[in-house]
Parts: C-alpha cells; sequence; structure tokens
C-alpha cells in the first residue's frame, strides 16, 4: 500500500511540475510574463508537499498521503463533472428591426446645419447633447487624440479608405446562367474557400427580418428603408492579432481593426461576387455598408454568442474577431445557433470588460428586459465619446476578455472545462485574474510599431 501511495504521490508531483512548467512556456510565448512568472513559481511549489510525503518518514505518513491524494483528485473530478449546461437555453430573439440612423457611426456622419442633420435632432432631440459631446472631441483617427500618432493612424484610415473605395462593388450583375449546384455541397465548399480566403469560420443563417437594419443611415444609404429579399445570410469570421489588441487603446487596436474589417470585406465580396457568377443574387456587407446586423447573423448561423460587451463571443477566440456577411438567394444549407448557456453564464459572472472599460460604457448589472429581449445593454454615447478622445476604437474590453487568449491547447482546455462545469468557469476566472490580473495593464505596441523618428506635424496628408 505504501508503495503505491508513494509512486503516486511521486507520479503527482512530476504531473504538476511538468504542467505548470509547461504553461509557463506557452506564456513567454505568448508575451504574458505575469503569468509565466506565476506558472514557473507554482511549478516549483505545488510538487513540494507530494515530494515531502513521499520521501520524508513521520507519523501518520500514509495517511496523509491518503488524504492529499484523495482532495487533489476528487477536486479534479468534482470540477469535471458536467454542470450549469442549461439546455433549455436559446439565444434571444430581438422582437424588431435597429434603425441604422440610431448608430454612433451614422450620427458621427451628420454635420452641423446640413439638412440631414437638422432633420435628425427634430426628430431624436434627446440625442443632441450627448453627440455634441463626442463632437467636442478630438475625433476618430484625428490629430489631438490622446493616442495620436501620425504614421500609426495613417496606417488605420488607409485601411478604411481601401475599404471605401470597395464599399461599390457589394453588389453587381448577376450570370444569366444558372449553375444547378446541391446545397450541402455549395455549402461545405463556400464554408471551406472562405477559410482557404482567410476567415478563421464560416456559418449560414436562414435571413430573418431582425437581422436587417429597417432604415439605412450611412452615406448615400441615409433615410432610405432597407429592402432585402435574400433567403439566407452566410458570415464569417476572421482573427485580430493578438499582440495588437494586447496593447489597446494605443494606437495598434484601430490599425489591427481597419485590417481585419479589410481582410474580412475582401472575403465576403469576393464569395458575393462568386455567387453572382453562378446565376444568382448575392450581396456583400463590408464596413460602412452593411444592410445587417453582423453579430447577430454570426450568432444564428452558429459561431458563437453575444456577450456582456455586446460583441460576438465565439468558442475559440472569444470577441477578438471581425465580421463580414453576404446575403444571397442561392440554395443553401443553414446551422444552428450555438444556443451556448456557458458563455452567458460566464459573461454574467466575469465582469473584467465592464470594469476595464476606460468610459463605464459596459453594463455591470445583470441581463435585463430590454425591447422583449433579455440582454446586456452597452451604452454607446460613452463608448464612442472615449473613441473620440483616443483616437482609435479603443478595445480595452477585447484584450481583457477571458475568451480572448490564443487558440491553444492550454487555453483550449480551460474554454472546454468553461462549457462543461458552472463550477469550472468560476475557478477558471479566478484562476485568470491571479494569473493575467483583474485589471491587466495594456500591453506594450509590437516591437515593429516602435518608429524612433516621427514627423512632429501631419495635415493634409502633408509631413513637415
Amino acid at each position: 500500500m505504501l508503495d503505491i501511495v508513494f509512486f503516486l504521490l511521486l507520479l503527482t508531483a512530476i504531473i504538476a511540475f511538468a504542467a505548470f512548467s509547461w504553461a509557463g512556456i506557452v506564456s513567454v510565448a505568448e508575451k504574458e510574463f505575469r503569468a509565466s512568472q506565476r506558472f514557473f513559481i507554482l511549478s516549483l511549489i505545488l510538487p513540494l508537499p507530494y515530494v515531502f510525503l513521499a520521501f520524508f518518514e513521520f507519523d501518520f505518513q500514509l495517511l496523509s498521503g491518503i488524504i492529499i491524494l484523495i482532495l487533489t483528485y476528487g477536486s479534479l473530478m468534482i470540477l469535471l463533472i458536467p454542470a450549469g449546461k442549461n439546455k433549455s437555453y436559446t439565444s434571444p430573439v430581438p422582437s424588431g428591426r435597429i434603425d441604422e440612423r440610431d448608430t454612433m457611426f451614422s450620427r458621427n456622419e451628420l454635420v452641423p446645419g446640413t439638412e440631414s442633420f437638422e432633420k435628425y435632432y427634430n426628430r431624436k432631440p434627446e440625442m443632441r447633447e450627448a453627440d455634441d459631446n463626442f463632437r467636442a472631441k478630438a475625433g476618430l483617427l484625428q490629430p489631438g487624440a490622446s493616442q495620436y500618432h501620425p504614421v500609426h493612424f495613417a496606417s488605420a484610415d488607409a485601411s478604411f479608405e481601401t475599404i471605401g473605395a470597395l464599399k461599390d462593388k457589394v453588389d453587381g450583375p448577376v450570370n444569366k446562367t444558372i449553375v444547378k449546384t446541391s446545397p450541402e455541397e455549395i455549402s461545405n465548399y463556400i464554408k471551406s474557400w472562405s477559410k482557404k480566403l482567410g476567415a478563421v469560420d464560416c456559418g449560414i443563417a436562414e435571413l430573418e427580418d431582425y437581422h436587417l437594419y429597417s432604415v439605412g443611415g450611412r452615406k448615400e444609404r441615409r433615410d432610405k428603408p432597407v429592402a432585402n429579399t435574400h433567403k439566407f445570410a452566410i458570415a464569417f469570421t476572421v482573427e485580430m492579432d493578438r499582440e495588437m489588441v494586447a496593447a489597446a487603446p494605443s494606437a495598434s487596436i484601430v490599425m489591427e481593426s481597419g485590417r481585419q474589417y479589410l481582410n474580412s470585406g475582401v472575403i465576403a465580396l469576393q464569395v458575393a461576387a462568386f455567387i453572382r457568377n453562378l446565376g444568382y443574387e448575392a450581396r456583400a456587407h463590408i464596413d460602412g455598408n452593411y444592410q445587417v446586423v453582423c453579430p447577430l447573423v454570426a450568432r444564428d448561423a452558429g459561431l458563437g454568442e453575444i456577450g456582456r460587451m455586446g460583441l460576438l463571443m465565439t468558442p475559440k477566440l472569444g470577441p477578438r474577431v471581425r465580421i463580414s456577411v453576404v446575403t444571397t438567394n442561392l440554395p443553401l444549407v443553414i446551422n444552428r445557433p450555438l444556443n451556448d448557456y456557458s458563455v452567458i453564464d460566464f459573461c454574467t459572472i466575469c465582469n473584467k470588460c465592464a470594469e476595464a472599460c476606460p468610459g463605464q460604457a459596459i453594463s455591470l448589472e445583470p441581463q435585463q428586459e430590454i425591447n422583449g429581449v433579455k440582454r446586456w445593454q452597452v451604452k454607446q454615447e460613452k463608448c464612442f465619446t472615449l473613441w473620440c478622445s483616443l483616437g482609435t476604437d479603443c478595445g480595452r474590453c477585447i484584450s481583457v476578455c477571458p475568451y480572448s487568449h490564443p487558440d491553444n491547447l492550454l487555453h483550449n482546455l480551460v474554454r472546454a472545462g468553461n462549457k462543461n462545469s458552472s463550477l469550472f468557469r468560476k475557478v477558471a476566472l479566478k484562476l485568470d485574474d491571479y494569473f493575467y490580473g483583474r485589471k491587466p495593464p495594456p500591453a506594450k505596441m509590437p516591437e515593429w510599431m516602435l518608429t524612433k523618428s516621427v514627423p512632429r506635424t501631419f495635415r493634409s496628408g502633408t509631413n513637415t
């Protein structure tokens, strides 16, 4: 009996040392140096009780060894027992459409003194004070913002300008010759091809009324009712680089946002053109030219859930993605929503995004009934006003989210545990706070971004 207990104690010590050392090495590769330091320290400390009980003789040595083994493996077994799955949970369905004119991007396009400006605030006078507040700030990608950097802001602006140059390509002529396809085969083909084009994931939903904006709000689409008769919606996600996001709210976050809005948009444009070549209608929905609410489409296409911060929470990257959509009448096979209660439950107990939000725009309260739907509501005016002060799209909520950790074995084991057990979720959150910090400070920007010489002024595209 003593030999068996000795072997198990020694084996447990080796496993603890190896597991925490491995986690420390992974953290070094991720440049998570606080986490790596703590993992390495624990790799030395945690094996000690097992080594002591295995090699040092004293009264009740055997009994002590048995007790610590029972506590160790019993605790692990309890954490792995499926619990708190709530199989009856279904993602809430909005009761109506969103008016795009009420979004901050649309309101930001309003120019004082114009007919559109007066028309909107005559209809929505309660918005005027908050909007005057963000207009008093420097603005996105503008000199005078707290995170202003001429080179970095010019880089981000280049991505958005390129997206803007593609806005007229979202739709086009349809081939008069229809290519007959199998819904199953063409659905699988589009998913596989989109991933070859750079998508992390792709899902298909039936296009619902609530997916569509009621009235357009951007550029030439302002005040025009949104009419889209397509039957299906294809959603694509692309990954935002972890290192660029970790430095949020510095300029790296808006550079990465622009880059991935562009990348996701290019994928959508290609897929839409491909479908039109087959003889079916298809429209791409890309940054600045959406008819649909992308997170809702992506959720219903089985790509994630809508979390506390109002963004799509994907299974392996959390909110660290950007989304584009293609709507079409090409017959396709739809995916089921994940209806993943574990994500909603984690967001309920976590609150890290809300506590880290510099603008206090994310609710710390439980989900509430809003327009007939139980959900969290982000205070978009506070969020956008902060953006206009920073000059970037902030991204602190994305950077601190425990689900935003890299897609690797270490973090996927935690994600699997979170999905399996409510108790595991509580423990995982405490450990995330311990290893990464409850309010982790922004990381340094990537080395390649740290330009040694920067022009002092940057106006009208001319460096002086």
